[in-house]
């Protein structure tokens, strides 16, 4: 066992909370198909972490960029209820919990982007591979990468106040458990119906009462944003009315592109 490998799983372990199989990798292609992996071989907890990944991906198979030296880590998580999109909604709420990232003013896109001002600093994945079991991927940008093309505004958490030195420092273990621990409390409030989500949500949702446009596969709505409701459902005010939405691409717009 390696020593990132050793420490993480000690503070699982104090933390009571440490799963079946914990692995630290410098490299592997993605740390969900690690996972997966893993799941077919009957492991029901498993965490695994990485320093960068050779064909990380994001929503919809998009490609995710995922640089050396920022944290990358999938779980297998297990629901008592079908997993739906508020499952996502419920992890980012709880990853803004963490105390690290608090005094942040961080806030979470809709549907899985974690955001600030500055621009996107971490992304959630949820993988199904049952109607109650599935793989949890989280990206967290550790620190800029500007040699890399991005489709939106790209920050860190260097960037935002807080430095966790390298992906392997003791700090940065530390946040990892913490991360682990934040999927976890996520899971529990998926399990008891997520309530109140949508003023929970609403309360940390980027782009709130803001132009934005949301990219359908067929089309593109412009409108203002009002949050989600009690489904997790995307709610924009178009000059149609109020238009509810469970799948697409939110972008920021300036208010005279639709107005």
């Amino acid at each position: 066992m390696d020593s990132e490998t050793r420490a993480l799983t000690q503070q699982l372990q104090h933390a009571q909370c440490c799963p079946q199989l914990v692995l630290f990798k410098a490299c592997t292609t993605s740390t969900n198909d690690d996972v997966r992996h893993f799941a077919e071989q009957g492991i029901q907890t498993v965490l695994v972490c990485s320093t960068q990944q050779t064909h990380g991906r994001g929503q919809r198979q998009r490609q995710w960029a995922s640089p050396k030296g920022n944290i990358y880590l999938s779980t297998l998580v297990q629901t008592n209820i079908p997993i739906n999109g508020k499952l996502a909604l419920e992890i980012g709420l709880n990853l803004l919990q963490i105390p690290a990232l608090i005094p942040l003013g961080l806030t979470i896109k809709w549907p899985n982007d974690l955001y600030s001002l500055q621009g996107k600093w971490g992304g959630i994945l949820i993988e199904p591979l049952s109607t109650t079991q599935a793989i949890v991927g989280i990206g967290i940008n550790l620190m800029n990468h500007d040699e890399h093309p991005h489709d939106q505004a790209i920050t860190s958490l260097a960037a935002l106040g807080l430095d966790l030195g390298t992906c392997t420092s003791e700090a940065a273990i530390d946040f990892i458990a913490a991360l682990y621990q934040a999927i976890l409390n996520g899971v529990r409030w998926f399990n008891y119906g997520s309530q109140n989500l949508a003023t929970r949500f609403n309360h940390h949702a980027a782009f709130m009462h803001e132009a934005v446009s949301l990219e359908m596969p067929s089309e593109i709505i412009h409108g203002t944003f009002h949050g989600i409701d009690s489904n997790g459902c995307l709610q924009i005010l178009t000059s149609e009315g109020m238009q509810a939405f469970y799948h697409g691409r939110l972008r920021k717009q300036p208010t005279q592109e639709w107005t």
